[in-house]
């Protein structure tokens, strides 16, 4: 795979998001797949580098979105991210029409990052830009509080306490880049995701609360009004990502949209046979959708 260019796309005024492009030899008719990660990840988590080799290697490009504040990126942007920050992906896909001339593009997310893509393309709805072609998302939190609570289950805790652990130490970090913005006293007494999406992302991201933001962010509010190709890969035994029946009816009920749902594959982790490739299932069955739908 060739090495990556790093760019830097303002999506708010003064606010950056780090990108990895991988370009082809001849970028503009590609189809260019623009990947989010998921809760604390970066451009550097597993499933972005996988979908990037296989991706490049079938002729695309590639471009590796760090959601503002990952990847080493604080310092960049004083605010936080969070689930529902569609419009970071649309800057983006904005700045590479504009500034790059691409033809075409997909938006691929896991996780919060496949509710953001999901967000986005419903949000898009038939007005989307023309070049706009296709999305994917491996298991997506559309039903955020649903998946908040979920995760809180005793069976979940070793999850949870990781994320809560990641997410207060970027808040402090927060806090070194740019003093007397954050009160860290918030952090105390946090014993689960909602506590910290109700104490610091609601309190610092416009939300009146956990419950207000998990109602706002949700894909779920507008999956069905998806108007491209898309492709929704989710496992039954997810330890904590959860499908609303009234969200699972919605998605059935678009025609544009395909949901394979799988015995296994827990969260993000579908594994196949080494059939000429790695065994990562769901990043090459990403690129196949892709390709079949460019």
């Amino acid at each position: 795979m060739a090495k990556s260019e790093e760019r830097l796309i303002e999506v708010e005024p003064g606010i950056h998001v780090l990108c990895h492009c991988h370009w082809q030899t001849d970028p503009r008719p590609a189809l260019t797949v623009i990947v989010v990660h998921g809760l604390e990840g970066s451009t550097e988590s597993k499933y972005m580098l996988g979908v990037a080799e296989k991706g490049f290697a079938t002729g695309m490009n590639v471009v590796r979105m760090n959601q503002r504040t990952c990847g080493g990126t604080d310092h960049l942007a004083p605010t936080l991210y969070h689930s529902g920050r569609s419009g970071d992906v649309m800057a983006v896909a904005k700045a590479l029409i504009e500034n790059d001339g691409i033809s075409r593009f997909a938006l691929c997310g896991f996780s919060m990052g496949g509710n953001i893509v999901l967000k986005t393309a419903g949000e898009w709805g038939a007005k989307g830009p023309r070049e706009f072609c296709a999305v994917a998302a491996v298991c997506p939190a559309m039903d955020l509080a649903s998946s908040a609570d979920t995760l809180h289950r005793t069976v979940n805790r070793l999850y949870e306490q990781y994320f809560l652990w990641k997410l207060k130490a970027r808040m402090r970090n927060k806090a070194r880049c740019f003093p007397g913005r954050y009160d860290l006293s918030r952090l105390r007494g946090l014993k689960s995701l909602r506590d910290f999406d109700d104490k610091v992302t609601a309190f610092y991201c416009g939300f009146n609360g956990a419950s207000d933001y998990y109602a706002r962010a949700a894909a779920a509010n507008v999956v069905d009004k998806i108007a491209i190709p898309t492709y929704i890969l989710y496992a039954r035994n997810d330890p904590f990502i959860r499908v609303l029946p009234e969200t699972r009816r919605k998605v059935e009920a678009n025609p544009n949209i395909e949901f394979v749902e799988t015995e296994d594959g827990g969260h993000c982790s579908f594994l196949g046979e080494r059939n000429g490739y790695d065994g990562h299932y769901a990043e090459r069955r990403i690129v196949d959708f892709f390709a079949s739908v460019a």
